[in-house]
């Protein structure tokens, strides 16, 4: 994750808007996405029923985020544990503070430990830690990682199985609501991060999703590194604001980068003028959404996301095959559902709980 930072502004030609039955059919799809994201998420199995509590018995399995300094994953460590521990089985997170020794720690003692699973959650790479997680295999361990590759994405050989999550779609979505606020017309700024391995495939989609709409609309991207997020998003957005004052929409990747761009948009007197809208559901971004300044937030649950993370490491060590993705909806806050989310907002509210009942039947606790 240590990635120089890459900042370019790929500039297109913009053409008059011309009413045709393309544009109107693009319109109609974009608009499909965005509706098909507004429902109330259902309960959708990712595989066939199994149960649960006999084949989990005694078994133990050792999570290591890439750190509990983050609320993202104090909150699925918590769903994951909680998840656990309904079925009856050992679950431990180990406790970080992003650094690689602690990781390294953390898959010794799960070794002497005599655990059955390795799991790397929250977007800890497997391959900073290939020579441990190959000592782990030849040990009898299992690994699984969660919440990290996107669905487009193999896993390294070091590891068994891979709880992926849907970046992609979250893409297609975050280009549809765009292309429908402007009007058909976006003039759009992506904001990525390179250093993060999902992050490539996301952006991807954003960007041929908007070729796909409309292939003479503009669209610029600056790639910013995790690590220089609070010292460059801000002064990167200014620039290409001041670059180009048509700018009329922000898509910044991963919520958090929020709080660095709303101070770009008072600086250039873009606030109100360039809308904004990202994904990941983090509550802080959420209450910005009610507040008015982000205009749309893409939600997943965590704690929905706790317990497919929980199923799919249990096929792992019942023989059941891998899901091809974390069961995880995504859905739409904005002005009209945001109140949903709580005040303050916060990981779980505005979804429901279908995932509950659903994940118990399928693991043959009711």
């Amino acid at each position: 994750m240590r990635l120089l930072i890459a900042s370019s502004f790929l500039a297109a030609s913009t053409v008059a808007a011309i009413t045709t039955p393309a544009a109107a059919d693009s319109m109609a799809d974009a608009k499909a996405i965005i509706e098909q994201h507004r429902a109330m998420p259902v309960f959708e199995a990712p595989g066939e029923p199994f149960d649960a509590k006999a084949c989990m018995a005694n078994k133990k399995v050792l999570s290591i985020p890439i750190s509990m300094t983050i609320p993202f994953n104090v909150e699925l460590q918590k769903a994951m544990a909680t998840a656990a521990e309904e079925v009856g089985f050992t679950y431990t997170t180990w406790d970080n503070q992003l650094k690689i020794d602690q990781w390294v720690q953390g898959i010794s003692q799960a070794i002497s430990q005599k655990y059955d699973v390795i799991d790397l959650a929250g977007g800890l790479n497997p391959e900073v830690l290939g020579p441990q997680l190959g000592e782990a295999r030849a040990a009898g361990l299992k690994i699984s990682t969660t919440h990290f590759y996107d669905v487009t994405q193999p896993a390294v050989a070091s590891v068994d199985y891979s709880g992926k999550v849907d970046f992609t779609g979250a893409g297609k979505l975050l280009a549809a609501w765009a292309y429908v606020q402007t009007e058909g017309k976006p003039n759009v700024l992506i904001i990525g991060s390179s250093d993060v391995l999902p992050s490539i495939p996301f952006v991807k989609s954003i960007q041929d999703e908007l070729k796909t709409l409309c292939p003479d609309c503009v669209q610029k991207h600056l790639d910013v590194p995790v690590s220089e997020w609070a010292t460059k998003i801000q002064s990167g957005t200014q620039s290409a604001l001041l670059a180009d004052p048509s700018i009329n929409y922000i898509l910044p990747i991963y919520d958090s980068m929020s709080q660095f761009v709303v101070p770009a948009l008072r600086i250039t007197g873009s606030e109100g003028a360039v809308k904004l809208a990202s994904f990941n559901g983090t509550p802080f971004v959420l209450d910005m959404v009610r507040e008015g300044q982000v205009e749309m937030d893409i939600g997943e649950s965590l704690g929905w996301a706790g317990y497919a993370a929980i199923d799919n490491i249990m096929r792992m060590l019942c023989g059941k095959p891998e899901v091809a993705k974390l069961n995880v909806p995504l859905l739409v806050f904005d002005k009209d559902n945001i109140q949903t989310a709580g005040v303050p907002a916060n990981f779980n509210d505005g979804y429901g709980d279908a995932h509950l009942d659903g994940f118990r039947k399928l693991w043959k606790l009711k």
